[in-house]
């Protein structure tokens, strides 16, 4: 028995061409309507398969509220979403896991192999990527730290609490009176949420030069050039270091001069920048507390070959405030909140950071020793000390 042909869609070009008037032509047409879920669903595969995420990452990096995804074997993906690292199953063989590795290091235009087993990169995304290949591990290694769809605002953070209301004007005057910072916090605290949405406070009139390991910092500016540190290939040969970076953007006029990340010997060249006529810089540094960033800042400083003199001297005359992060899950109030800011002083040659305010989870504030050196600082009347 002979099969019908299946009818196809009646072209209405066509039937306009013919004498039909164009309302009743479109009316008449038999064309397949997509829905708008699945023209959703299409767009999803789409940026997966572009992103190299995978049928599997893809729907963890689809939601928002997800901060970081990290594979560890073929069998679980641990998942951050403000609330501490939760397992989600996963069915991939240690093939499949490999090749999603080399997927995503393609996606990102780095190169990773057996003789280059370690990559940081960007996908298009702008998620940060970081993996390993086995035998480094037992399994091919994924680590994940998207990137927010939506640059938040200073006016965003303090709605959510990571900044006090209280000590709203004290950060704003961090900005506005060029006060140089290093914002210190652990791993995943939110420093490069935070720096991103300070310098959206800088003057559009100002030239801000960013300095990264790998691209995370997305101000709200219309005047930003980012500079990204350059891994050399298996022969060891084309490394461009961030101390490289940090030399070749103060000679690129910048009005702000910021380090993504200071983790190394590059602290040297930074603090010469601040000590230099380079004022209103910024950088983020790991550190438990403010009373650490000293010491952080002298085993830094070793590293590239700077006495704890030097280090003592160019920090205490070239940084103006540190401003320290934390995070808490659980419990009442944010997930992560500016919890201490203080001034470097010298104290019989040695690097102190004095407490100027503690900021409690629930935003109460209480002033320190150096309250008053920093209010100073920032020009802020003493007896307007709005944060008491």
């Amino acid at each position: 028995m002979r099969r019908l042909a299946r009818p196809q869609p009646r072209d209405p070009r066509v039937s306009v061409a013919r004498g039909l008037a164009p309302a009743q032509a479109v009316s008449q047409a038999r064309v397949p309507l997509t829905s708008a879920a699945q023209t959703w669903a299409d767009k999803l595969a789409l940026d997966a398969a572009v992103a190299g995420y995978g049928p599997h990452l893809a729907p963890l990096l689809a939601d928002e509220a997800v901060t970081d995804v990290l594979v560890n074997d073929p069998h679980v993906a641990w998942v951050d979403r403000g609330e501490g690292l939760v397992a989600h199953p996963l069915a991939l063989s240690g093939d499949e896991l490999r090749a999603l590795a080399l997927s995503l290091a393609a996606a990102a235009r780095q190169r990773l192999d057996d003789a280059s087993p370690i990559v940081d990169g960007t996908l298009p995304d702008g998620t940060r990527l970081h993996a390993v290949l086995p035998p480094l591990s037992t399994w091919p290694l994924i680590s994940l730290r998207t990137s927010r769809r939506r640059r938040l605002s200073v006016d965003d953070l303090v709605a959510c609490g990571t900044i006090a209301p209280a000590l709203e004007p004290v950060i704003r005057a961090l900005v506005a009176e060029r006060a140089s910072t290093f914002i210190s916090g652990a791993t995943g605290s939110g420093k490069t949420t935070l720096l991103s949405a300070l310098l959206g406070l800088v003057p559009t009139d100002q030239r801000i030069l960013c300095i990264e390991e790998v691209t995370e910092l997305r101000p709200d500016h219309p005047h930003v050039v980012h500079l990204q540190q350059r891994r050399g290939n298996v022969q060891a040969a084309g490394e461009v270091t961030m101390s490289d970076l940090v030399r070749a953007a103060m000679r690129m006029r910048p009005d702000r001069l910021i380090l993504g990340e200071c983790r190394g010997g590059e602290v040297r060249d930074v603090l010469a920048a601040m000590n230099t006529g380079h004022e209103g810089g910024w950088a983020t540094i790991h550190a438990n507390a403010v009373t650490d960033v000293p010491a952080r800042l002298y085993a830094l400083g070793a590293l590239a070959g700077m006495s704890a003199h030097t280090v003592a001297t160019q920090a205490a005359a070239g940084i103006d405030t540190f401003v320290h992060i934390r995070r808490a899950a659980g419990g009442e109030g944010p997930t992560r909140w500016i919890g201490e800011i203080g001034v470097p002083v010298r104290v019989g040659g040695d690097l102190r950071a004095d407490i100027a305010a503690s900021i409690a989870r629930d935003g109460t504030l209480s002033p320190g020793p150096a309250w008053p050196r920093l209010l100073q600082r920032l020009d802020i009347p003493a007896e307007n000390e709005e944060a008491r």
